[in-house]
């Protein structure tokens, strides 16, 4: 199936599915439109909503510093909101996880296990901060013990994804899980082995690392936390019926959850699907309201995506040269599991910067020439 028949069927879905919404909620929808907006309270939204998402951008940058690679903040900003952007449209072949990945190989030769390795501990890291916000929220509210049976089950698949994350983090600390027989034979099995195989090799890579990974953790959880206090202020300055806040901690972290389901523009429509029903469940709010505040969410998120624009055209010539191997860039993942599963040594954070040059056929001035082109 062609790549471009599959991206039409993502884009059916998701307006499917919010179709289907407003369908649904079609009696209460212009009601809930005509509300009085609250413009303050919507541009505090948005400003909290760029910030956090800045502060994933300072996340992935202290997780490639702990690698001991020479980047600076000021291109972890850029290359952050472009990657974004990424995400947001689904630019080409390439997502935004990838393509900054792929920067980080290309201005640092040799070292293409570690880039990966930042990428997916990053996004590992920002996966659990929503089960740990989560978690906290259904203890405090007590949603474990609600009336509703789905509130039930989904407090219970909360705590169980705190749970095993938690059981994951202490495996990091057993040096036999990650190396030797047994991650070998993880990541020979069928299908999963991949996937698994570049995982192991990442934790293997932090494991030295630990404190960074704590920091990291926390700045994950106050992202989430700032995210929902984002999402609480839709509802507000648009003066929607709407849970509270503490009950806002629950079902914000779900919906971004869903909102990782592979949709374009972030999920479009699982997001959607995810808070009106959950604003239904926790809250008894009239269909609609969630899907309004999902949309008022998604408007902010554009112009976040739109920082991005601005530092794609600005370096758009630098930009296409980055992406146009797609060879190259489809090789990269592939390398992770030949440079980690094998045992490579990773460099080691003290190594000199003149020990890091000598891995590179140019002797280390790549590095330097893709930062003096990206502006």
């Amino acid at each position: 199936m062609s790549r471009t028949l599959v991206t039409a069927l993502k884009f059916a879905v998701s307006l499917g599915v919010v179709a289907w919404l407003v369908w649904l909620a079609w009696d209460d929808v212009p009601e809930l439109l005509r509300q009085e907006k609250r413009w303050g309270l919507l541009a505090a939204a948005s400003g909290m909503i760029l910030a956090m998402v800045v502060a994933t951008f300072v996340r992935w940058w202290m997780l490639i510093r702990a690698l001991g690679m020479d980047f600076h903040l000021r291109d972890a900003l850029r290359l952050g909101f472009v990657g974004y952007l990424f995400n947001f449209v689904s630019l080409g072949s390439v997502g935004g996880d990838l393509f900054k990945a792929v920067f980080i190989a290309r201005e640092q030769p040799g070292r293409r296990a570690e880039a990966v390795a930042s990428v997916i501990i990053d996004r590992i890291i920002g996966l659990y901060g929503l089960f740990v916000v989560a978690t906290v929220a259904v203890l405090w509210e007590g949603s474990y013990q609600s009336e509703a049976r789905e509130v039930r089950v989904v407090s219970q698949f909360v705590l169980l994804g705190f749970g095993v994350g938690g059981a994951g983090i202490l495996m990091m600390l057993i040096p036999g899980f990650t190396q030797g027989r047994m991650s070998r034979r993880l990541a020979h099995l069928p299908r999963v082995g991949p996937l698994i195989g570049r995982l192991l090799g990442a934790i293997r890579m932090f494991r030295e690392r630990l404190g960074t990974v704590a920091a990291a953790l926390l700045i994950s959880v106050f992202v989430h936390v700032g995210t929902t206090c984002g999402f609480f202020w839709i509802a507000g300055g648009l003066s929607l019926p709407a849970p509270t806040l503490g009950q806002h901690l629950f079902v914000v972290p779900l919906t971004l959850l869903a909102n990782a389901v592979p949709l374009p523009m972030g999920g479009l429509g699982a997001g959607e699907l995810a808070l009106d029903i959950l604003y239904q469940h926790t809250a008894n709010i009239v269909e609609g309201s969630g899907l309004i505040v999902v949309i008022g969410y998604r408007v902010a998120t554009i112009f976040v995506a739109a920082v991005g624009v601005v530092y794609y055209l600005a370096n758009r010539t630098f930009m296409n040269r980055v992406l146009e191997n797609e060879d190259e860039i489809e090789s990269l993942e592939d390398s992770l599991n030949e440079e980690t599963l094998e045992g490579e040594p990773l460099h080691d954070q003290g190594t000199s910067d003149s020990d890091h040059k000598a891995d590179s056929p140019n002797g280390g001035k790549a590095g330097k020439s893709h930062r003096a082109q990206l502006h």
